[in-house]
C-alpha cells in the first residue's frame, strides 16, 4: 500500500478530530497567500463566532499563535490575511466576550509594530486605529496602552533612509497616537493617557512632525494638483489635526500635562528665537480649548518666563510675544484672576530687562568696550517694547472697571523719589536705572490708558493716581513730562478731540472748522476742578519753565490747556486759565529761571496759540479782537512769537525782549475790559496767577520752586514804554491793593487752607501724621519748660546756692551787689 495516502488519511483523520474553530481559522488560508482571505470560509468563521461568542478568546488566540509563526518566518501574505480576519471578527463581534479576544488582538498588533518591517508596522496601525474607532459596551479597567505610545511615538521620529518609507512611518505613528487617544479618552480609564510619562512622549512627537514640513508635491505621481488624500498624507496636517483633537479633549484637571511639553520641545529645539513657530503651537492651543481654561495657559507661559528670566533677550523677547498672542486670545474670553498676575510678572521683568541693561552699560563704561554691549541694550529693548506692547494690548481689551485698577497698579509701580509708595523693587537700578524704568511704565501706562472713555473725570483721574501722576519726581526729565501729558490726554479727551487739535504748529484761523464735540460741565467735573484745578495748572505752568523742553512738550502743554478748556472749563476755569497764560507770558519777558531765548518765545508762543483757541472758544467778539489784533502785530514784526515761526528748523531769535513794544503782549486790562461786557467775573484777573508750594517740592531733587511763589508781577521799566505801562504794572495801585485784602479773597483762602488740612488728615499715612503731631508736641514742651524754668526758678540767696561736686554738698554764696531784685522791691 503506497505510503502517501496513508499519509493523506491519517491527516485526514487528525483534521477530523482538532477543534473546530482551528478546522474555521486554517480553511480562511489559502495554499497560495497571494489568493487572499476565502471569503465563504471567512463568513462561516465569522458565523460560528457571533453564534458561539464564547470561543472568541480561543480563537484570537490561535490566530495570534499563526501570525507570530509567520511573522517569524517572513511571510508576510499569511500575516496580511490574519489581520483581515482580525479585523473582520473584530468589527462583528460585540459582546462581553470580547474582551479576552482583544488582548489576544492587541498581542498581535504590538508583534507587528516590533517587527523591523515598514509594512507591517503600518499594517498593525491600521488595525489598531480601526479598533481604537469601536466603541466598547463596558469599560477595561485592566488594559493598558503604554506600550502603544512608546511605539507609535518612537514611529512619529522615524529616520528611514527612503523619504517616502519614512513619511509613511511617521503618518503611521501619528495616527496610532490619534488611536491612542481616542480609545483611552472614551474610557473610564482615561486619565491614565494624560499622565506626565505619556504626554512627554505625545506632544513632543506631534511637535516634531509639526514643524517638519515636506513637500507633498515630491512625491510619485502627478505633481500638479493635489488631492485631499495627498493632504491628508502629509505628516505635518495630521499631526496638527491630532494635537487640535488631544487638546480639545483635556480637561482642567489634565490641562497643564498637555501643555508643559511643549515648553520642553521649544527649549530643547531652541524655537524661542525666532518664534514663528511658538507662536503656531500657542495659537492651536488657545484656540483648541476650552475658553474657560485660557488663563490655565497663560499662567503656564507666565511661569516658564518667570524660569527663563536669566536667557538670552531674543529668547525672554520671544516668550513675551508667545504671551501677547495668546492674551489677544484669551482676552476676548474670560481670564478670571489671572489679570493682574499678568501685569505683576511682566513689570517684574520690565524691571529686570531694565536692570541687565543697566548693568551692561555700566560695564561697558568700566571696561571701555561699548561697542560689544550694543547690541545687548538693542536686544534689552527689544525685551521692554515687547512687554509695553503686551501691557498696552492686554489693558486695551479689558473692561473699564477692570482697566482703572491696571491703571492704578501700575501707577504704584512707578518709582517717585522721596516717596516709598511704589512697589517696585529699584535698589539696584541706579538713577539712570531708576529713569529708564519711569520711561517703560509710563509707556506701559499711556498704552493702558489708550482709548479710555470714563463718564466723569474724577473717575479717570482720582486723586490716588492724580498725585504720583503730577509728582514734581516726574518732571526731571523732558521724556518724563511728554508720557504724563500723554497719559492725562488719554484719560482726559473723552470726545476725540485731541488729533483736531493738530498740536501747536500753527495759529488756528476758525477754531470752528474743527467741528470740536463738547457737552455742558458736569457737576462732578466742577467739582474736580475745583480740587484739582490748582494742581493741574501749577504742572502745566512749570512744565513751560523747563530748559530741556523741546517742540513736543509745547505741542502737549497746549493740548492740555485746550483739553481742559473743552472738558472741563466752566467761567471759573476759563478766567484761571486766562491768568496762567499770562503768568506764563510775564515770566517769558522776566526770565527768571534764565531760560534760553528759544524757550522764552516758545512760551510765546505756546500762549499766542492758547488765547487765540480760548477766545473763539468763549466766543466774545472784544477778547477775540484783542488776541487777533496781537497777533496780526506779531506777525509783523516779532514772528518769532508765534509758532509757525519759532517751530520751524530755522528761525532767527532776538537777543533780548526788554525793548518790544506793549502792542505784543496780551495786556490783561484789554483782556478784562473785553470779558467784563460779557458777564465774566474780571476780579480775579487782578490777581496774579502763583503756582501752589507742595511738601513734595522739598524732597525733590529739582530746583526749588520757591522763588517762584515771590516772582515779580511787574515787567522791568525798561522793557516797556511808560507811557502806557502793561496791565501788571498798572494794577500795582491802591485800588489794586484793596481788592488784594477783600473780603471774599480771604474767605477763600481760609477754605482752601481747611481743604488742605482735611485732606492731608484724609489722605497722609498714619506715621507721617503722628510724627507731625509729636513734633508740634515736643516744641510746646520745651516752650513750656523754658517759661516755666524762668518764672518758677528760686531766687539767689545770698547764703549760696546748694550744688554737688563729686558726691560732696557744697555752698556757693552770691554777692549782694551782683542779685537782681524785682523793679517793686527796689527803692
Amino acid at each position: 500500500m503506497p505510503v502517501i495516502p496513508v499519509l493523506r488519511r491519517v491527516c485526514c483523520c487528525c483534521s477530523a478530530l482538532r477543534p473546530r474553530y482551528k478546522r474555521l481559522v486554517d480553511n480562511i488560508f489559502p495554499e497560495d497567500p497571494k489568493d487572499g482571505l476565502v471569503k465563504a470560509d471567512m463568513e462561516k468563521l465569522t458565523f460560528y463566532a457571533v453564534s458561539a461568542p464564547e470561543k472568541l478568546d480561543r480563537i484570537g488566540s490561535y490566530l495570534a499563535e499563526r501570525l507570530s509563526r509567520d511573522v517569524v518566518r517572513h511571510r508576510s501574505g499569511y500575516v496580511l490575511i490574519a489581520m483581515e480576519a482580525l479585523d473582520q471578527l473584530l468589527m462583528a463581534c460585540h459582546s462581553q466576550s470580547i474582551k479576552p479576544f482583544v488582548e489576544s488582538f492587541l498581542h498581535m498588533v504590538a508583534k507587528l509594530l516590533e517587527s523591523g518591517e515598514p509594512k507591517l508596522q503600518v499594517l498593525g496601525t491600521n488595525s489598531f486605529v480601526k479598533f481604537a474607532n469601536i466603541e466598547e459596551d463596558t469599560p477595561s479597567y485592566h488594559r493598558r496602552y503604554d506600550f502603544f505610545v512608546s511605539r507609535f511615538s518612537a514611529m512619529c521620529h522615524s529616520c528611514h533612509s527612503d523619504p517616502e518609507i519614512r513619511t509613511e512611518i511617521r503618518i503611521a505613528g501619528i495616527r496610532g497616537i490619534q488611536g491612542v487617544v481616542r480609545k483611552t479618552v472614551n474610557d473610564e480609564l482615561r486619565a491614565t493617557i494624560w499622565e506626565p510619562q505619556h504626554m512627554d512622549k505625545i506632544v513632543p512627537s506631534l511637535l516634531f512632525n509639526m514643524q517638519k514640513i515636506e513637500d507633498i508635491d515630491s512625491r510619485i505621481g502627478p505633481p500638479s494638483s493635489p488631492s485631499t488624500a495627498d493632504k491628508e498624507e502629509n505628516p505635518s496636517v495630521l499631526a496638527e489635526n491630532c494635537f487640535r483633537e488631544l487638546l480639545g479633549r483635556a480637561t482642567f484637571g489634565n490641562m497643564n500635562n498637555a501643555v508643559r511639553p511643549v515648553f520642553a520641545h521649544l527649549d530643547h529645539h531652541k524655537l524661542w528665537d525666532p518664534n514663528e513657530f511658538a507662536v503656531h503651537c500657542f495659537k492651536i492651543i488657545m484656540y483648541s480649548i476650552q475658553a474657560q481654561y485660557s488663563h490655565h495657559v497663560i499662567q503656564e507661559i507666565l511661569g516658564h518666563l518667570d524660569a527663563r528670566k536669566k536667557d538670552s533677550p531674543r529668547v525672554r523677547a520671544g516668550i513675551i510675544q508667545v504671551l501677547l498672542e495668546a492674551v489677544a486670545i484669551a482676552a476676548k474670553g474670560s481670564i478670571g484672576p489671572t489679570v493682574l498676575e499678568v501685569f505683576n510678572t511682566l513689570l517684574k521683568h520690565l524691571r529686570l530687562s531694565v536692570e541687565f541693561e543697566a548693568n551692561d552699560l555700566h560695564a561697558g563704561s568700566v571696561t571701555n568696550v561699548s561697542v560689544n554691549t550694543g547690541p545687548k541694550d538693542n536686544d534689552e529693548k527689544i525685551v521692554q517694547n515687547a512687554i509695553i506692547q503686551t501691557i498696552g494690548f492686554f489693558g486695551s481689551n479689558l473692561p473699564d472697571y477692570q482697566r482703572s485698577e491696571i491703571m492704578m497698579f501700575i501707577m504704584g509701580k512707578v518709582p517717585v523719589f522721596g516717596t516709598s509708595t511704589h512697589t517696585l523693587d529699584i535698589s539696584q537700578l541706579g538713577d539712570l536705572g531708576t529713569r529708564r524704568i519711569q520711561i517703560m511704565l509710563l509707556r506701559s501706562l499711556l498704552m493702558v490708558t489708550s482709548g479710555y472713555k470714563a463718564k466723569t473725570i474724577v473717575t479717570a483721574l482720582p486723586g490716588s493716581f492724580l498725585d504720583p501722576l503730577l509728582s514734581p519726581s516726574l518732571m526731571e526729565d523732558y521724556e518724563l513730562r511728554q508720557l504724563v501729558l500723554e497719559v492725562m490726554h488719554n484719560l482726559m479727551d473723552r470726545h476725540d478731540n485731541r488729533a483736531k487739535l493738530r498740536g501747536i504748529r500753527s495759529i488756528i484761523p476758525d477754531v470752528a472748522d474743527l467741528k470740536i464735540k463738547r457737552e455742558k460741565i458736569c457737576r462732578q467735573d466742577t467739582s474736580f476742578m475745583k480740587k484739582n484745578g490748582q494742581q493741574l495748572y501749577r504742572h502745566i505752568y512749570l512744565g513751560c519753565k523747563e530748559e530741556d523742553n523741546v517742540q513736543k512738550n509745547y505741542e502737549l502743554l497746549y493740548t492740555s490747556l485746550a483739553l481742559i478748556t473743552i472738558e472741563l472749563a466752566n467761567e471759573e476755569v476759563v478766567i484761571d486759565l486766562i491768568r496762567l497764560a499770562i503768568a506764563l507770558q510775564d515770566s517769558a519777558v522776566i526770565n527768571e529761571d534764565n531760560l534760553p531765548m528759544f524757550h522764552r518765545c516758545g512760551i510765546m508762543a505756546l500762549v499766542a496759540a492758547y488765547l487765540n483757541f480760548v477766545s473763539q472758544m468763549i466766543a466774545v467778539p472784544a477778547f477775540c479782537q484783542h488776541v487777533s489784533k496781537v497777533i496780526e502785530i506779531r506777525t509783523m514784526e516779532a514772528p518769532y512769537f508765534l509758532p509757525e515761526h519759532i517751530f520751524r528748523d530755522k528761525c532767527m531769535l532776538p537777543k533780548s525782549l526788554e525793548k518790544h513794544d506793549k502792542n505784543l503782549y496780551f495786556l490783561t486790562n484789554k483782556i478784562a475790559e473785553s470779558l467784563g461786557g460779557s458777564g465774566y467775573g474780571i476780579e480775579r484777573l487782578s490777581v496774579p496767577y502763583v503756582p501752589q508750594v507742595t511738601d513734595e517740592d522739598r524732597l525733590s531733587r529739582r530746583k526749588s520752586i520757591v522763588d517762584t511763589v515771590s516772582i515779580q508781577v511787574d515787567i522791568l521799566p525798561n522793557s516797556v514804554p511808560s507811557d502806557d505801562v502793561v496791565s501788571n504794572t498798572e494794577e500795582i495801585t491802591f485800588e489794586a491793593l484793596k481788592k488784594a485784602i477783600d473780603t471774599n479773597v480771604m474767605e477763600e483762602q481760609e477754605k482752601e487752607k481747611r481743604r488742605l488740612v482735611i485732606e492731608k488728615f484724609q489722605k497722609a499715612p498714619f506715621e507721617e501724621i503722628a510724627a507731625q503731631c509729636e513734633s508740634k508736641a515736643n516744641l510746646l514742651h520745651d516752650r513750656l519748660a523754658q517759661i516755666l524754668e524762668l518764672t518758677i526758678r528760686p531766687p539767689p540767696s545770698p547764703s549760696g546756692t546748694l550744688t554737688i561736686t563729686s558726691g560732696h554738698a557744697q555752698y556757693q554764696s552770691v554777692p549782694v551787689y551782683e542779685m537782681k531784685f524785682p523793679d517793686l522791691c527796689v527803692y
